[in-house]
C-alpha cells in the first residue's frame, strides 16, 4: 500500500507540475496533458530504480528526455490522431513525426528531463526515506 501511494503521490506531483509548466509556457493546457505529466514523471523516477546510480546524470537525462518524448508521441497519436482534440500540432515544425513529436520539443524535453530526474530523486529521499541522490556526471 506504501508503494502504491508514493506512485500516486508523485503521478499527482507530474501531472500538476507539467500542467503549470504548459500554462507558463502557452497560456493554456488540457486535462490529458496531467495525465501524460503524470506518467513522465513517474518514469523518469523509475530510472534509478532499474539502472544504477553509477550512470552518469547526462545518461540519465537523455533517457528521460526519449522516455518523455516516447510518452507524448504515444499520448499525441491516441488525443490527436485517433481522438481529433487538436490539443498540440507540430507539423509545422522541422524534423516533426505525424505532427506529435519534433527535434526542437526533444531538446526542451532534455531539460525537463534533468529537473524530473533530480526532483523527483529529492522528493524520494527527503518524503519517503529512500537512498539519498547522489549523481555522476561524466
Amino acid at each position: 500500500m506504501r508503494q502504491y501511494l508514493k506512485r500516486l503521490f508523485l503521478f499527482v506531483t507530474g501531472g500538476l507540475l507539467y500542467n503549470v509548466l504548459e500554462l507558463f509556457y502557452r497560456g493554456w493546457t488540457h486535462w490529458t496533458m496531467f495525465f501524460l505529466g503524470g506518467l513522465c514523471f513517474v518514469t523518469l523516477g523509475v530510472i534509478n530504480e532499474v539502472i544504477s546510480w553509477a550512470m552518469s546524470l547526462w545518461q540519465q537525462v537523455l533517457i528521460g528526455a526519449c522516455i518523455i518524448t516516447g510518452l507524448e508521441f504515444i499520448t499525441g497519436c491516441i488525443v490527436n490522431l485517433w481522438l481529433g482534440w487538436s490539443v498540440w500540432d507540430y507539423s509545422q515544425m522541422p524534423g516533426n513525426i505525424l505532427g506529435q513529436v519534433c527535434l526542437q520539443f526533444f531538446i526542451l524535453w532534455l531539460l525537463v528531463a534533468l529537473a524530473g530526474i533530480v526532483l523527483d530523486d529529492y522528493l524520494r529521499y527527503w518524503l519517503f526515506g529512500e537512498e539519498r541522490p547522489h549523481y555522476k556526471f561524466l
